[in-house]
């Protein structure tokens, strides 16, 4: 959800331009303090702020950015900016959202893999071991190679591709909507 923030009167014109170019629901709030209350109450991938209101309410732009959370906030000037720039501009910043995002995920994969790697390769050592053990009782022996594959399968799941993996898990979403997911403004 995208939220545009002016007291302009092209409100109107500039978020439907913003659901045309992006498929997502655009709110409109006509304050900062508006905004504030909205951001309080909803979560927003992007916030469109009217260059205008941030230089004319500086106190309140620093209470609404306290409150942004996750979105990314754009600064335009709408008295000079035309629709097809702003679409451009806002269609930009969230591949760009989106790219960095991927990027953060495959790094956080990569580190948990690292981490997880040697503990595991310990977990099938010792288990490859005790289950050589000639003494071992018959149903402790069943009980350790069960947890001998499983640590197997889990050392096949981090070896599998981390978008693959992703996915899976994220139910294969990528972040923007298709066609059938648009909304109406």
């Amino acid at each position: 959800m995208i939220l545009l923030v002016t007291p302009s009167e092209r409100a109107s014109e500039c978020a439907t331009a913003l659901h045309a170019a992006t498929g997502d629901q655009v709110m409109t709030a006509e304050s900062l303090a508006r905004a504030t209350t909205l951001l309080r109450a909803e979560c927003y991938r992007v916030v469109v702020l009217d260059q205008y209101l941030l230089e004319a309410e500086p106190d309140e732009a620093g209470t609404m950015s306290e409150h942004l959370g996750t979105a990314i906030p754009v600064q335009v000037n709408l008295a000079i900016t035309g629709m097809d720039r702003l679409a451009r501009e806002i269609r930009a910043t969230m591949q760009r959202r989106q790219r960095e995002e991927i990027q953060a995920r495959h790094a956080a994969i990569g580190r948990l893999q690292g981490e997880l790697n040697g503990t595991l390769m310990a977990l099938l050592l010792s288990s490859e071991l005790a289950l050589e053990d000639p003494g071992l009782p018959t149903a402790a022996a069943e009980r350790l190679q069960s947890v001998h594959q499983l640590v197997k399968q889990l050392r096949r799941q981090l070896e599998r591709d981390p978008t693959e993996q992703f996915e899976r898990s994220a139910g294969g979403s990528s972040g923007f909507r298709g066609e059938a997911d648009r909304t109406n403004i």
